[in-house]
């Protein structure tokens, strides 16, 4: 692990990036020398040019994403407080500088912990416990950090309506609660997970503790030495000596033309290159290699989810905890060209305007934020966006997420399939009944939304005799969300007859890698629910 600690002490800061830009052009001829590659040169180094973006970073869920526990970052209450769960009591205290919790360990016995490090900050931060064998372990008692006034300030369990006994493949000791495999490499930079397993132990490092810039951008040795070129030796490089330049919106502007009501992008996005390297870890994914290249595309290092069941709900929206990718790419916005930084500043992470603002950058206010539009009294909450096409799922007891599929609300299909809707999230003492019969008031018709998949999948998973033959339509759509076409290709192993094995033959070659993995065999075939318990540590800063 390089520790470049001393970099934060104000005084040694020239000093620091003296001795830092020599390390790195050493690092870099030895890199090139070794046939390596770029080295990763930390987040000091790169703010001394880009001062702007470190200063958005700042304060970030990224830059607070895991720290070493201390003053500054522990938010619990480590005043001897005390938490009962299922006959266990949990005291947090202090000893000396150090942070502790006695609690139930492997045994089942109550032992003190150290806690090393934070992991998290808001809605909740959860503390990881080091263990032999190089394995640090997520406590899954964790601080809830909302203000007092929205229930939080308290220490809650991440399973409170179960009894997590020491044995149980969910209990805060186990593989299912392990930073080191499950967790670490979305929260840390430049992350090498180091399993022997020949000793069962870990020896990970990282180069930055937190989600720094090189996370994103990848090693920076080589822009370093690009920096340094002349101008006309510069001109060489288009990517500027990065392995990844995240550059889909340079020079990109989005314009609502006369007589339209919603923006065309000035020119078509023709890589997921951003999109990509957010869903490294905002999606619910299986690794298939051993390290994440820059640059690379993401299906050659993680099998992102299905939208299979208990995952999500037949229609695409978010059931357990999935993230946002899987989520954002059946979305119309994705294939009109958006991208993540489009909504969301990539270094604070907020969102680029506030309220509806984000999305009247894009759609005509005078036709969408309008009660014309959306029905609601203005200032209200029927009156957002995101309400209706963003609706809200809670994880982890207390942490909100919004689906990003940006629908349009199908109440008929929660009538036929049992889909939840954006109006019963607020009408609570409403049915369905009432919501189909208020959109055909207001519309005159049912809406139709871009996702049109839920009955060919909701047909699969009831193991339907006709889902078979709308399978082999969702495949062959080429208009409709490649998630879900490749969602279908798995269920379509189910329904295998001459005319499905022509389909999977077609999908073989198809121009989407989600579906080519899903009809080479990559997944096992079928949609349906497997039975599996949800481990809710895994958490990506959003």
């Amino acid at each position: 692990m390089i520790d470049t600690g001393f970099l934060r002490c104000g005084q040694h800061r020239k000093f620091a990036v003296l001795v830092t830009g020599i390390l790195l052009a050493s690092l870099s001829m030895l890199a090139a020398a070794a046939g390596t590659g770029p080295a990763f040169v930390g987040r000091q180094v790169c703010a001394e040019c880009h001062a702007d973006q470190n200063r958005l970073w700042q304060g970030s869920h990224h830059d607070l994403a895991m720290q070493v526990a201390s003053e500054q970052t522990v938010l619990g209450d480590f005043d001897n407080a005390t938490f009962t769960n299922f006959g266990v009591t949990s005291r947090f205290f202090r000893h000396g500088d150090s942070y502790r919790v006695q609690t139930d360990g492997p045994d089942g016995k109550l032992h003190d912990y150290e806690v090393k490090y934070t992991f998290g900050v808001t809605p909740l931060q959860q503390y990881l416990i080091e263990f032999p064998g190089g394995r640090l372990q997520a406590l899954s008692v964790a601080w809830d950090s909302r203000p007092e006034a929205e229930g939080g300030q308290r220490w809650f369990h991440l399973y409170p309506d179960e009894k997590i006994a020491h044995d149980d493949e969910l209990h805060w000791t186990a593989i299912s609660q392990n930073w080191n495999s499950r967790c670490a490499e979305c929260h840390s930079t430049h992350l090498q997970k180091n399993y022997d397993p020949q000793s069962r132990t870990f020896n990970t490092r990282w180069s930055e503790i937190d989600v720094s810039c090189e996370a994103c951008h990848g090693p920076g040795s080589e822009h370093i030495a690009w920096a340094r070129r002349k101008p006309a030796q510069q001109a060489g490089d288009k990517n500027r000596g990065l392995t990844l330049l995240l550059d889909e919106r340079e020079g990109v502007s989005w314009r609502i033309a006369p007589g339209s009501d919603h923006a065309q992008r000035s020119k078509a996005r023709d890589t997921d290159h951003e999109i990509e390297m957010c869903a490294r870890c905002h999606s619910r994914r299986s690794p298939i290699s051993k390290n994440y290249i820059h640059g690379e595309p993401l299906l050659d290092h993680y099998l992102p989810s299905l939208l299979e069941e208990g995952m999500y709900f037949a229609d695409g929206q978010i059931q357990d905890e999935v993230y946002v990718y899987g989520s954002f790419i059946q979305s119309r916005m994705y294939h009109a060209g958006v991208t993540c930084s489009d909504c969301h500043e990539p270094h604070s992470l907020k969102l680029r305007k506030p309220g509806n603002g984000v999305c009247l950058q894009c759609h005509l206010a005078a036709k969408y934020d309008r009660i014309g539009h959306h029905h609601h009294k203005s200032d209200t909450a029927g009156a957002r966006c995101a309400e209706c096409h963003m609706p809200t799922r809670t994880y982890m007891g207390v942490d909100v997420r919004r689906d990003h599929s940006l629908r349009i609300p199908r109440p008929d299909l929660s009538d036929r399939l049992g889909t939840p809707n954006a109006c019963l999230h607020c009408h609570k003492n409403q049915d369905t009944v009432w919501a189909v019969q208020q959109t055909e008031r207001w519309y005159g018709h049912q809406p139709v939304g871009f996702q049109r998949f839920a009955g060919a999948l909701a047909a699969a998973r009831n193991g339907e005799p006709s889902a078979g033959t709308a399978l082999q339509h969702l495949v062959q759509d080429t208009a409709t969300p490649d998630i879900a076409r490749a969602t279908a290709i798995a269920a379509l192993g189910e329904y295998l007859t001459p005319e499905a094995l022509a389909v999977f033959q077609m999908a073989l070659t198809d121009r989407n890698a989600l579906v080519r993995a899903s009809a080479a065999g990559a997944r096992r075939p079928g949609i349906r629910a497997t039975g599996h318990r949800r481990s809710t540590i895994v958490s990506p800063a959003q």
